[in-house]
């Protein structure tokens, strides 16, 4: 019998404005949803990791066996990283008392590490290279770090560094136009500056999430997280739907 090839179709999608939109939408589900279970139904960050971490390890895992790109897998897959970043972190801040400046730079340190190891594996960590199970295990892998890395950072910025939410998501915002402006103005690598802007996504839903139902008295609106997260989640599902989709072609 003939080895079945390791080759396929690559199952992310093409980078465009609308992926990044939904990026951003996605993390900002990731934070309201993640506190909604973990703090509104009084879970506790252990037991939320616990579930958003199974229910990723089931979606990476159906995303990398699926034999072709399906939009609402990716983005739910992608939103279940995004929830499970967002306990994980604040499990470890929190809870075992590491604290944002400490938790972030750990996570920095993962994140350059499955990078480097991916490089290291494969040859290319750009997004139209993932074309192989192996590429698309380091991706989900890298993906994870930078999710949870962004809740880290996310918080040390509005909290620690005392900027606050509006504040945090001012400043994200311009690092990410910073990036954007770099991609055509320079000569930088653009697979760099993609996993720059990746990880930068991630604070700014963070600290959007936070703004939406943090209480008044903290910076926030107070809105219910139930109510947020249900209405991103709609939106996501709109714009999935509406939204032109296609996989990443590998460049020759």
């Amino acid at each position: 019998m003939n080895k079945v090839s390791n080759a396929l179709e690559s199952k992310v999608p093409e980078v465009t404005l609308w992926f990044w939109i939904l990026k951003v939408a996605a993390t900002t589900l990731g934070e309201t949803g993640g506190d909604a279970l973990s703090m509104s139904m009084g879970l506790g960050y252990l037991v939320s990791t616990i579930i958003f971490g199974a229910l990723f390890g089931v979606l990476v895992y159906w995303q990398i066996y699926a034999r072709k790109f399906y939009p609402p897998l990716y983005w739910g897959t992608i939103v279940a990283s995004t929830t499970v970043g967002t306990t994980l972190a604040d499990l470890a801040d929190r809870s075992f008392g590491i604290g944002y400046t400490g938790g972030s730079a750990i996570l920095l340190l993962l994140l350059l590490g499955s990078l480097a190891a991916w490089r290291s594996t494969l040859g290319s960590v750009a997004v139209t290279s993932i074309t192989s199970k192996q590429a698309e295990f380091w991706y989900w892998t890298t993906l994870m770090c930078s999710q949870t890395l962004g809740t880290a950072l996310g918080d040390w910025s509005a909290d620690t560094a005392g900027i606050g939410y509006l504040g945090s998501a001012s400043l994200f915002t311009l690092l990410i136009i910073i990036v954007l402006i770099s991609y055509y103005a320079t000569n930088i690598s653009s697979t760099i500056l993609f996993w720059i802007a990746f990880v930068l996504t991630r604070p700014l839903g963070a600290v959007v999430g936070d703004f939406l139902d943090k209480p008044m008295n903290e910076g926030g609106l107070a809105l219910s997280r139930y109510s947020a997260s249900f209405a991103l989640f709609a939106f996501i599902a709109i714009g999935i739907l509406i939204f032109p989709h296609q996989p990443a072609k590998e460049r020759h």
